[in-house]
């Protein structure tokens, strides 16, 4: 009887260990890094509807404040997928890091948001009347917050200053920091405006009547690229079904956040603001002017060449990027081509 006992382990055991190493193998693990904002929303709605387990894709998540922070896990190995923007992705891929973008995720997605005495500065004023008339008044520069330098945000007010409004960066003092300190720094009256994305924008304005946004990314930087979806190319490499299959749910959510937004605002919520947000504030920043989704690489590499030429003049990009190397699209355009017009 024992014999038979070990007999029959032993042929279970032999029947299970290919099974479970087919599910190992229909498995795919990827360490992926983000930053609690809606332009990456794509990823909390994959992950949030568990698109992503149905896929077989296992994403095990990091979370940042800051898109340098990103990359300097990017430069040493840590992270395979990264979903955060473009100027990042630049600083990343011309600092040797070997990654491509293969989606985008949002445009124009920056707005300059201004409180008290500031946004009243821009009545019947265009921007650069706005902040002489500030400075003269009150003895001192407006005070703007935005992400660290080379960030979009970043980026996109300084070529909003210099490029649109006609006046030099140190019109203003500039004060950078993580988006969270974004937020409570609007919120205390610690700075006079920020350079930022929703959901910021959208708290701000509802818990502060006086504050209003001035200038949206239209203004800013005309078809500004903001967040991507970008890739380490030994990864690509090494699981390209994985791989494909991630851009193929990039898209699919996009399409959620462009048709129902409502139905992707419970998903969304669970990742920003740490739940601190309601759902109704969530749902008003996906309807926001400046959520701007869209998945197509191809729309944003002439700005993205735009942006770099602008950040290399004034010395914002300290080494030059090849724009072209930067992206991948053949990973989208054989997804769209497989996906057709189907609805998410």
């Amino acid at each position: 009887m024992q014999r038979l006992f070990h007999l029959f382990c032993a042929l279970a055991l032999a029947v299970t260990l290919p099974t479970l190493a087919l599910a190992e193998d229909d498995e795919t693990s990827l360490e992926v890094g983000y930053m609690p904002i809606l332009p990456v929303a794509q990823l909390f709605v994959m992950e949030g509807a568990g698109w992503t387990d149905e896929a077989g894709l296992n994403l095990k998540l990091t979370r940042f404040s800051s898109g340098p922070a990103m990359v300097q896990a990017l430069a040493s190995g840590k992270l395979d997928v990264v979903n955060f923007g473009i100027g990042p992705a630049m600083v990343a891929r011309a600092n040797g890091v070997p990654i491509k973008v293969l989606a985008a995720s949002i445009e124009e997605q920056i707005g300059l948001i201004a409180r008290g005495d500031f946004a009243e500065a821009f009545d019947g004023n265009d921007p650069a009347a706005a902040i002489a008339r500030f400075t003269e008044e009150y003895g001192r520069k407006p005070k703007i917050a935005t992400f660290p330098a080379g960030s979009v945000p970043y980026t996109v007010l300084r070529y909003w200053l210099q490029e649109q409004a006609g006046v030099d960066s140190d019109a203003v003092d500039i004060v950078t920091m993580g988006a969270d300190r974004v937020q409570q720094s609007l919120l205390a009256g610690a700075v006079d405006a920020a350079s930022t994305l929703e959901p910021i924008l959208s708290v701000v304005q509802q818990r502060d009547p006086d504050a209003r946004v001035v200038a949206r990314g239209s203004d800013m930087l005309p078809n500004q690229p903001g967040a991507v979806l970008a890739v380490r190319e030994s990864v690509m490499a090494d699981h390209p079904e994985a791989i494909r299959k991630l851009v193929a749910l990039h898209v699919r959510a996009t399409r959620l956040l462009e048709e129902r937004p409502d139905e992707a605002a419970p998903y969304v919520r669970e990742f920003v603001g740490k739940r601190l947000i309601s759902e109704d504030t969530v749902k008003a920043a996906l309807a926001s002017p400046s959520s701007n989704y869209l998945a197509d690489p191809h729309a944003i590499v002439d700005a993205t060449q735009t942006m770099a030429d602008f950040q290399q003049r004034t010395g914002i990009l300290k080494k030059s990027v090849d724009v072209d190397a930067l992206f991948d699209t053949s990973v989208y355009d054989a997804v769209i081509q497989e996906l057709g017009t189907e609805a998410p």
